[in-house]
């Protein structure tokens, strides 16, 4: 019968007569609150222990802590080091998060190939994440020469295994034709198996099918209760697409209220897609009081990121001098950058702008 608080003890005592392995475990009873109080600093100090004594996977989560300012103060080039220890000693993990700091550049220089070369010995090993990783190398010729076909033939090793992301990678290379050949029906399986492991963004894609008869039959219920799925596990994006089946009534009774309340999470959360939703609804009161300031205050956040849409809102806010001061020569300045990102509203913004500017030009002539 498992008993957490004997292994504890049990660790406690290899850990103190100084044997590396029970000082990684009694690290991970710390870390998890394994038979005892979760305790982040002893966690740390006895990862070091054990990591100090040659310990792989102490090296590895010694890494980990440093990366993520675990129990100790957050220092990433210590957590590059402590990875590459760990995989010169063999360890798999740490050969993982050594390829993700040459890919990311974090605590090392950035080495998308050594990346590269990193996941590519964990893929040929039957590691799930590195055949993951492998895949997206070569799917965006990131480290090396981009190959759909090997793309899709590592995520499907991937997904095979069970990884819920190579299973989404897989879904969408047989739904657009990656490296394979289009299948919608199989791209709806393999959506449905990651969206069964849980992978937010694939119970996204599952809903997206039912929505749109995608390899299935249409089905707005059933779209409805996915896009909840992944939208109550936190997914930003599918925050904005409940919110749009809470405003058009799609899969689900029409609430703008609710649907309110999922703009207001993705927005929050950074999606660019639920901040021009709520800047919508606060512009126009759908399911909340309408308050141009704050529609004007989130196309400004969108427009300040880049948003070419956000832009072209922003500019028609300065033009009419909704939520702010009438300023046509900021609209223009704000339509010309929506222009330029290809915005078709924004362009035909500035050509109005122009055209009316030459106009005023004309009359002053005249009179």
């Amino acid at each position: 019968m498992k008993d957490e608080e004997k292994a504890f003890q049990w660790f406690l005592k290899s850990a103190e007569g100084g044997n590396c392995d029970g000082q990684h475990n009694l690290g991970r009873c710390y870390l998890s609150g394994i038979g005892t109080i979760e305790d982040k600093e002893k966690a740390f100090q006895w990862f070091l222990k054990s990591a100090e004594g040659g310990n792989s996977y102490g090296q590895h989560n010694l890494g980990y802590c440093y990366e993520n300012g675990i129990g100790t103060t957050k220092d990433e080039e210590k957590a590059f080091q402590w990875y590459l220890k760990s995989v010169e000693e063999g360890n798999l993990m740490g050969q993982l998060n050594l390829g993700n700091c040459y890919f990311n550049g974090t605590g090392t220089t950035k080495d998308q190939e050594k990346a590269f070369q990193l996941y590519l010995k964990l893929a040929e090993w039957g590691n799930l994440m590195g055949q993951l990783n492998i895949g997206s190398c070569y799917f965006n010729g990131t480290g090396t020469i981009k190959d759909e076909e090997k793309a899709f033939q590592w995520y499907l090793k991937s997904a095979e295994g069970g990884n819920s992301n190579g299973q989404l990678n897989l879904g969408y290379c047989y739904e657009e034709e990656i490296g394979t050949t289009k299948d919608e029906e199989k791209a709806f399986q393999w959506y449905m198996k990651s969206a069964k492991g849980g992978n937010l963004m694939g119970q996204n894609n599952l809903g997206n099918c039912y929505l749109f008869g995608t390899g299935t039959i249409k089905d707005e219920g059933k779209a409805f209760q996915w896009f909840l799925k992944s939208a109550e596990g936190g997914n930003h994006i599918v925050q904005n697409n409940l919110g749009c089946c809470y405003l058009d009534g799609t899969g689900t009774i029409k609430d703008e209220k609710k649907a309110f309340q999922w703009f207001l999470k993705s927005a929050e959360g950074g999606n660019h897609k639920g901040q021009k939703s709520l800047g919508y609804c606060y512009q126009n009161g759908i399911g909340t009081i309408k308050d141009e300031e704050k529609a004007f205050q989130w196309y400004m956040k969108l427009a300040e990121e880049g948003d070419h849409f956000g832009q072209c809102n922003l500019g028609i806010s300065y033009f009419n001098g909704i939520g702010t001061t009438k300023d046509e020569k900021k609209a223009f300045q704000w339509f010309l950058k929506s222009a330029e990102g290809g915005e078709k509203f924004g362009q035909s913004s500035v050509e109005y702008s122009i055209e009316m500017k030459f106009h005023m030009l004309k009359k002053i002539r005249i009179n």
